[in-house]
């Protein structure tokens, strides 16, 4: 079957994920949200779905994009950090060594089972800290990190203790690319990942940023600029 090209006059972007769909489409493919309810006509005629700058987010003068990692990038962590704490709650509700002690005919003494016992709650409040402490950390660790995008370069700043801001030429992007799963599209974030010929950062990665199809787009019109303004030529 041939493929079937839709020109831009046929296409618009979804408002909820901004990805690009047909122009008559009620349903969008990758989200799966509707587009005929009243909260896709508000964001469609919105200054950000018509391509305008929100008033309220103005960008300082040269900057192309700006922002931090998305918290909705936890989810995963988050799920996991649940399991995890449920296991700690069946550790410290669950008489486990009185369970053992039947199965296993153990001869335990009264005082035995006492002591494993207050070990055991020990060992699950102890384990709800670690989880709780795990989350906040990424947590932490995820809005310190900060990006910043101009026509000449990448700039980006990282660490809790030790912080540090590092950037990369414009130029020195190869190639680039935006992943993005399901639930990514639901949130409206993603993953741009750059491919560049810098030796300390060869993949840099902006890590579940909103609006991911805008900074891709940003990117790689301004590293087709550095390179044409500095006569560049990458080879493979």
């Amino acid at each position: 079957m041939a493929n079937v090209t839709f020109s831009p006059a046929q296409t618009k972007k979804c408002p909820f994920c901004a990805e690009t769909i047909q122009a008559r489409a009620i349903k969008c493919r990758f989200c799966g949200e509707f587009l005929s309810t009243d909260k896709a006509k508000a964001l469609e005629d919105s200054p950000e779905a018509n391509g305008e700058p929100d008033q309220n987010e103005q960008l300082p003068e040269g900057v192309l994009f700006q922002g931090r990692p998305s918290l909705w990038g936890l989810l995963p962590a988050i799920f996991k950090g649940l399991v995890l704490f449920g296991v700690a709650i069946v550790l410290a509700r669950v008489p486990l060594e009185r369970i053992a002690t039947s199965l296993l005919n153990l001869k335990l003494t009264e005082a035995y089972l006492l002591t494993f016992g207050r070990y055991r709650v020990i060992a699950a409040l102890g384990l709800a800290i670690a989880v709780m402490l795990f989350l906040l950390l990424k947590m932490v660790r995820l809005k310190t990190i900060y990006y910043e995008v101009t026509l000449a370069r990448i700039e980006w700043g990282r660490g809790i203790f030790d912080r540090k801001v590092d950037n990369l030429d414009m130029f020195r992007v190869l190639d680039l690319k935006l992943r993005r799963s399901i639930l990514d599209c639901v949130f409206g974030i993603g993953t741009v990942v750059l491919i560049t010929s810098d030796k300390s950062d060869p993949e840099f990665v902006f890590e579940k940023v909103h609006d991911p199809r805008r900074l891709y787009d940003v990117i790689k019109k301004a590293s087709m600029d550095a390179d044409r303004r500095g006569a560049v030529v990458h080879l493979e």
